[in-house]
């Protein structure tokens, strides 16, 4: 699936409509791999996202943090950024582990940095820049991911470009 938005609002609500879409979550964890250059748009569609969740307070990118933690009603949602670690090794520091249960849903920044220490990812989407929009490409890579992608009720193509 390949869609195009147009500004911060419309890839905020993107992120939105796929959480709402989500399936059963009773994986350990279901795993989403957010991966584009700086500002291709991956922290706004995890705003976004965690919002369609139900997520309250403010979302923040977790760049110094590396990871914020929301602990909702039904689900448990770890936003993990891994742009400042420096090699693989580093990522186990991070005790994420201790996070891979059922109910569990990880958006993870920078997944490459990470090397082949995490789990499997579910939907990988990639953030690119076509100045003045923004190209999402988002694949399903597990039978879990592409059931997702099936609910998900948006219509894969472009929308037109704003009036001038």
């Amino acid at each position: 699936m390949r869609l195009t938005t147009h500004s911060a609002e419309e890839t905020e609500e993107f992120g939105r409509e796929l959480a709402i879409a989500h399936p059963d979550l009773q994986h350990d964890p279901v795993v989403l791999c957010l991966a584009g250059d700086l500002g291709a748009g991956k922290t706004t569609f995890a705003r976004g996202f965690l919002r369609g969740l139900g997520v309250t307070e403010p979302v923040r990118s977790p760049t110094y943090t590396l990871l914020e933690l929301h602990e909702l009603e039904e689900v448990t949602a770890l936003h993990i950024d891994l742009y400042r670690l420096h090699d693989e090794e580093e990522f186990e520091s991070l005790g994420l582990r201790d996070w891979a249960i059922p109910n569990s849903v990880w958006l993870i920044e920078w997944p490459e940095r990470a090397g082949n220490r995490l789990p499997p990812a579910d939907l990988v989407l990639t953030f690119s820049v076509r100045v003045p929009v923004h190209d999402i490409e988002v694949g399903a890579v597990t039978g879990l991911g592409e059931e997702w992608l099936s609910r998900l009720k948006r219509a894969p193509v472009e929308k037109a470009p704003p009036p001038p």
